[in-house]
């Protein structure tokens, strides 16, 4: 089981609608349950890892769009990947940037089952919960 916040996954797919026609890709991160505040937060393990936060797209990296090398983002701070398929299936290709999880997003850019899905690395899918938990607010300072 693969678990997101609804925030999280919202923000997602409004990135990829922003985006269509182009694709868009980027690093997401987890926050420990125990971390988390909300609905749904108290009924997982405290150590589960959930799905809460992304790293800006970088749509101007040349390095990264030809040779596939995100080097603003330290890979260590990312545990999954979400891509979008403007114009595609609702599975991972050959093309997209791999991770240990991968979110894939598909038009008309909802938040169900056949736009909104997340696989392993081989391209299984994986089941999603998506909570309504917030991570805790962090500063720059």
């Amino acid at each position: 089981m693969v678990y997101a916040t609804r925030g999280l996954v919202d923000v997602l797919l409004g990135l990829a609608s922003d985006a269509d026609p182009s694709a868009v890709t980027t690093g997401l991160s987890v926050t420990p349950a125990r971390e988390l505040t909300g609905v749904g937060a108290d009924d997982l393990s405290p150590e589960t890892p959930v799905f809460t936060d992304f790293f800006l797209p970088d749509p101007g990296n040349s390095v990264n769009a030809v040779f596939g090398v995100d080097l603003s983002t330290p890979a260590r701070q990312i545990q999954g990947r979400f891509v979008s398929h403007p114009v595609g299936e609702l599975e991972v290709s050959k093309k997209d940037d791999l991770a240990q999880v991968v979110f894939v997003a598909v038009p008309p850019w909802e938040r169900d089952e056949d736009s909104f899905g997340v696989f392993d690395r081989a391209g299984t899918r994986q089941p999603l919960e998506v909570v309504d938990a917030v991570p805790p607010r962090e500063t720059l300072s």
